[in-house]
């Protein structure tokens, strides 16, 4: 299998409109490389965890809680004795289309009577090119001319993005698909397709299909103390019109540590992650 995504048409003129890079564009000359990644930075999202994205003015309606079910973390239930909640997605959100509210009201309904809101990092399965971030950290950066690493030990995964590099044209739909990037200026732009159907685009398990498109543009703000990232979604099975939203981080120095996600780790919740039974030596 190579190690790249599927290539498929996407509404580029939609994306242009919004100022975001088309994969086949040619790469500009740059000023100045971001610095992610000296001095044992890592990149540390706000609020314990309880990361979710910002919107964008202008964009269409990013998914948000419905209220009828207020969210409670598990950092709120400790502070207000209130018992936690999953997220439930609000379905009358204009910019989904029936595909997808079909999924998530299945999803909703079970939730809400008991089933654990599963995301496929509890399995210790790969979050998907959109949802990566939102796992809050800490994300350490490995730049070198030719590619981009980001990592996260605690959950023990890591992207590629090829830098100044074409989407490959053979490669079959994976868990963080095929990312190609280059450098604008003080921007890291990464271009993502060949996802494949596994994973969610946000908090609230909003499906998303293979044609997903994700576009991703990382620069350092506040005197490099923080981190933003703009982010693009195109899915026409999912959305009606693509979609802008924002992260940020902080700038903290920590070492980086390895946890492994799939031995021993056994909890009080059947997740599905894959136990090796017998030994393979």
């Amino acid at each position: 299998m190579s190690k790249r995504g599927m290539t498929f048409r996407v509404g580029s003129a939609a994306l242009l409109a919004a100022g975001v890079f088309v994969a086949d564009a040619p790469a500009q000359k740059i000023k100045s490389v971001p610095d992610f990644s000296t001095n044992g930075t890592a990149w540390l999202g706000p609020g314990a965890g309880d990361i979710d994205f910002i919107p964008v003015p202008g964009s269409p309606p990013i998914v948000r809680n419905d209220p009828a079910h207020p969210y409670i973390s598990n950092a709120q239930s400790r502070l207000t004795g209130k018992q936690s909640t999953y997220h439930i997605g609000d379905l009358t959100n204009p910019n989904l289309t029936p595909w997808a509210k079909t999924i998530m009201k299945k999803d909703n309904d079970e939730v809400l009577a008991g089933k654990i809101a599963y995301v496929p990092v509890q399995a210790c399965s790969p979050s998907g090119a959109s949802a990566y971030m939102l796992t809050a950290g800490p994300f350490y950066f490995i730049q070198t001319p030719k590619a981009v690493l980001i990592l996260e030990p605690d959950e023990g995964q890591a992207r590629r993005i090829y830098l100044n590099a074409p989407h490959s044209k053979d490669a079959k739909p994976s868990w963080y698909g095929d990312s190609v990037g280059h450098y604008e200026d003080d921007t890291l732009v990464v271009d993502t397709i060949g996802l494949n159907g596994r994973t969610f685009v946000d908090l609230y398990r909003t499906p998303h299909s293979e044609k997903l498109h994700v576009i991703e543009r990382f620069r350092l703000i506040d005197d490099g103390t923080r981190m933003e990232i703009l982010t693009t979604v195109e899915d026409p099975d999912a959305f009606v019109a693509p979609w802008q939203a924002m992260l940020r981080f902080e700038r903290v120095e920590e070492e980086r540590n390895e946890e492994i996600c799939r031995e021993g780790n056994f909890t009080l919740f059947n997740y599905g992650i894959p136990i090796d039974e017998t030994p393979d030596f």
